[in-house]
Formats: structure tokens, sequence, C-alpha cells
């Protein structure tokens, strides 16, 4: 088990990483008054071991999946901490993937002004990325992650146990944000390129999710609010890919942040920011994990769902996170008909490719 200290102006965290950091860490939560939330996905694979862990403490299970990440669920949690005596020396356990640990997390934020959170995720993509950085947040009118906080946890405890229960399409989608992290870091790109022939080996997602957490840590170390810009490099993929998840709502976030860097790949070819064989390895690597790139018939209309993005400082204009070369990544900031015109012609590519 490995560990990294996230040091940050509002708390400092730790983050355990590796095998059997679950069993070793959660000993140090039995004697202090927890509120565990999970969803009904893991309570039913893992009731016994939540029992195990966390004794007569207070169970609250949330049906599974993005529908859950809501002002309504948000407040029936806020409720049963309340009706269940929960104080400001208490701890929230946010066990689950990133839909748990997002409204969990601002759920802590909120009660009595802060209350002591505990993030353990357990699906690839909330251990390589969502759990760590303190970004909670609830959609509300369609529109992802519009009401939210920062607030840091305390600990964040990342064992590959959970990825063994994973189905195929999760590993999937936390592979998306883990080559986003690649099209970020030199190291990371080199070792998803050095071990393309087994990327989904548990071992494998192990080390390289330490790699992933610990890049992220530096980033947000240097930008925890998201206002000196460096932060903002983290959203790589995801302009597109959330407004594609907003307008088609057929695959999950981990696979629209692939197509999503697809299209903004697309995008930085055609205005010459990047090309060359790195263009084409993380091509290569995006159609590894996610297969044929859909080519969305009305593209144009899904793209307009980008003004929403908090990256945006106008309503007519598009900013997007677009990889660069090795290690390096640039923000261009287009007009909303511009944007739309490059996924359009990306679309119309995949349709004569």
């Amino acid at each position: 088990m490995k560990s990294i200290i996230l040091n940050t102006p509002s708390c400092d965290s730790t983050i355990y990483c590796g095998e059997g950091a679950f069993k070793e860490r959660t000993q140090y939560l039995k004697d202090k008054k927890l509120f565990v939330i999970t969803d009904s996905n893991v309570h039913k694979i893992y009731a016994p071991l939540i029992k195990e862990a966390f004794g007569e403490n207070y169970v609250f299970v949330m049906p599974a999946g993005e529908g859950s990440k809501n002002h309504t669920q948000l407040f029936k949690i806020l409720s049963a901490m309340l009706e269940n005596g929960v104080t400001r020396s208490s701890v929230v356990v946010a066990l689950g993937g990133g839909v748990v640990g997002d409204v969990a997390g601002l759920a802590a934020s909120l009660y009595m002004r802060g209350v002591k959170l505990v993030q353990i995720p357990t699906t690839l993509l909330s251990q390589v990325d969502s759990s760590v950085g303190g970004k909670t947040a609830v959609d509300f009118k369609g529109v992802k992650n519009v009401v939210g906080t920062f607030y840091q946890p305390g600990e964040v405890i990342v064992d590959p146990m959970f990825l063994n229960t994973l189905p195929k399409r999760e590993i999937r989608c936390g592979l998306g944000e883990i080559i986003k992290y690649g099209a970020l870091d030199k190291g990371i790109y080199k070792s998803l390129i050095k071990n393309r022939a087994h990327l989904k080996g548990i071992k494998f997602l192990e080390d390289i999710t330490f790699d992933c957490i610990a890049h992220k840590a530096e980033v947000v170390r240097a930008d925890e609010r998201d206002v000196g810009g460096r932060r903002k490099t983290l959203n790589l993929g995801h302009t597109t890919g959330h407004a594609f998840e907003l307008y088609y709502r057929r695959k999950s976030h981990g696979e629209f942040v692939l197509i999503g860097m697809y299209y903004e790949l697309f995008i930085a070819r055609r205005m010459g920011i990047c090309g060359g064989r790195y263009a084409d390895n993380l091509e290569k690597l995006i159609k590894k994990v996610i297969g044929k790139i859909p080519a969305y018939e009305d593209a144009e209309r899904a793209a307009i769902f980008a003004k929403y993005d908090k990256k945006n400082t106008a309503t007519t204009q598009v900013s997007v996170i677009v990889p660069k070369c090795e290690g390096e990544s640039e923000e261009i900031k287009l007009q909303l008909e511009e944007y739309a015109g490059f996924i359009a012609q990306c679309r119309d590519s995949l349709l004569e490719g």
C-alpha cells in the first residue's frame, strides 16, 4: 500500500492506494460515529463486508445510477443524517462510485456547514479520478454538476479488490479517465503505450491508478478551486463528452469522455495543435478501449450543450482543453458555431471512413 498527501489551503487529505487498503484503514474508523452512504449495487455485492467493516453504524442505500445525482436524493440523505444524530464529530463515509462520492461529498459539506468525510471509491473511474480533489455536485435541470462545492475528504481509500466485481463496461469507463491522464502526463502516456496489450489487467490498473492520482494531486495542490487555470486541464475530453452525455444519455460518463477525447483530438488536428505519431497513438488508445466511435447524426445539436460547461466565460464561446504533445495540453476558445462545425466535420469523417 502506498500513500499520497494532498495538501490544500482548505484541508490536508491522505490518499491510501493498494491491495489491503480497505481492511487496514477502516480499522481506524471503528471507534467513530459513522454515517455510511452507498448505492444499491454496491450494497448487494458487499453487504457482509460493509457489516464487518462498519458494524452497527447507519448505512444509507441510495438507488444506483446517474439518476440519483439530484437535489431530491441529496435532501433525503441530509434528512437521514439529522434523524440519525449525525454531529460535527461524526464521519460521513462515501462507499461507491462517482455518483455516491459526489452526492455524499456534497451532503457532508452542507450538513452543519461541514462534517468529516472519507471517500472509498469502488469503481475504476472513481478511484482514478472523481474521489480525489474535493469536487462535489448534483445535476440540476438537465445540467451536469451545476450545484456543488469544493470539499476535500480527510481520507481516500483506494483498494483494487473492488475492481474484481466490476462489469467490463465499468473498467472501460475508468480507462477513459486513465487515457485522459495519458494525454496530460508524459510518464502515464509512455506507460499506456508500453502496456497497451493488457490495459485491463488488475495489477496494471492498480499501478496506473496511483500514477493518475499522483498527477491529479499535484494539479489540485496548485489550483484547488479551479481558478488558476491548471485544474482546467483535467477537463480534457469532458467538454464534448458532457455535451454528448446530456443530449444522448445512451452511454455512461467514462464512455462519453473517450468519445469526447476523440472529437476534441480531431479539432486539435484540424487546428494544427496536435499531430503526427503522438496523435495517432492517442487515437489508437481511445479506439482500443471504446471500439467504434459513434458518428452521431445530429451532433451539431448535441454540441450546443457545451455552452453550459463551467470553463466557459461567455455564452457564445466554448472552452476546450485539447492534447498538444507528450505531457502538454492547450486551452482553445471557439465560437459556439465554429465548435459545432468542427464536431460535424468529425462526424462526417467517421461516416466517410
